[in-house]
């Protein structure tokens, strides 16, 4: 068995010794043009000169949750696309939503604020009956953040494409319930995928929808959300502020209006980051499983771009 590793701006030799180590009877390798053909591949952002080369590909494996970019080049039709489960970025990502919701509902930054001017100062506690939390998307990583929220008596909404149930979590499903789940939620947390169907989801009409006074955390796709529609509903007043950790170009550059706005905190894209050790072993038992013939989680349906 063949296995080539093409990952773009990524320290490869730890990533080769581990897999090495996890499965040693393949040969491992890092992937250079014309490179001798493979059996399965691991990649983050390869090129698609990768793909054109490597075009009998049984498995293409991704180091991370995410695929919407490369379902954007030409893959190989009999390739089975695997994306991450987990590996360990589930709890990452109700770390980061939980802090997040926290410090606004606490409102932990107009104390810090107070403080750095040498105020000591008092603000009337909030009622978390008041901030119900609602959260978009309920795949493994969303499942995990309305579940830690709930965990802390936030009134948790989770939206999905077709029906699920979480313990704590009120359901809504489908286009027909999107607008009751927005109008139920005063802070919105995105963690959909991004395909056709959810880019710019996040714009004027869907965060007008939400309870006044809201706030939005989209810790998902930079393309999920129209930057100038929420800078306009913050000016506004109508959101009262946001976190946002993705961005439509990435760094986000140096003039963009976001880094200056009082009502956004930023992150560099890193709610939820890929771990190493943990993903090898995730990766190296799902190559091992479609050896022997065995159906794996984690494999994404092209048409519906998770």
């Amino acid at each position: 068995m063949k296995i080539t590793f093409c990952c773009t701006n990524t320290d490869a030799q730890p990533w080769l010794e581990g897999l090495r180590a996890a499965l040693p009877q393949a040969q491992i390798s890092l992937w250079q043009p014309g490179a001798a053909p493979a059996d399965h591949a691991i990649v983050w952002a390869p090129p698609q000169q990768f793909f054109d080369e490597q075009s009998q590909l049984k498995g293409i494996f991704a180091i991370g949750a995410g695929v919407d970019a490369l379902l954007k080049l030409d893959l190989p039709e009999q390739s089975v696309l695997v994306r991450l489960d987990d590996a360990g970025m589930a709890v990452q990502m109700a770390e980061y939503v939980c802090q997040a919701v926290i410090r606004h509902f606490r409102e932990l930054d107009l104390y810090a604020q107070d403080i750095s001017a040498g105020q000591w100062t008092f603000h009337k506690p909030r009622q978390r009956v008041d901030f119900p939390v609602g959260v978009l998307g309920l795949g493994v990583l969303g499942a995990r953040v309305a579940q830690a929220l709930a965990h802390f008596e936030f009134p948790v909404n989770g939206w999905s494409r077709t029906p699920k149930v979480l313990e704590g979590v009120k359901g809504f499903h489908g286009p027909a319930q999107f607008n009751d789940f927005l109008a139920s939620s005063r802070v919105l947390v995105n963690l959909l995928p991004l395909t056709a169907e959810t880019s710019n989801i996040l714009n004027h009409a869907s965060l007008s929808r939400l309870q006044p006074g809201a706030y939005l955390i989209n810790v998902a796709r930079g393309a999920h959300l129209v930057e100038q529609d929420l800078l306009a509903l913050l000016d506004s007043e109508q959101l009262a502020g946001a976190t946002l950790d993705v961005f439509r170009v990435e760094p986000l550059p140096l003039d963009h209006p976001f880094w200056q706005h009082p009502k956004i905190t930023l992150t560099p894209h890193t709610s939820a980051r890929t771990l190493r050790e943990t993903s090898i072993a995730q990766i190296a038992g799902k190559i091992a499983a479609l050896q022997r013939g065995e159906t794996v989680a984690g494999v994404v349906e092209r048409v519906r771009g998770y």
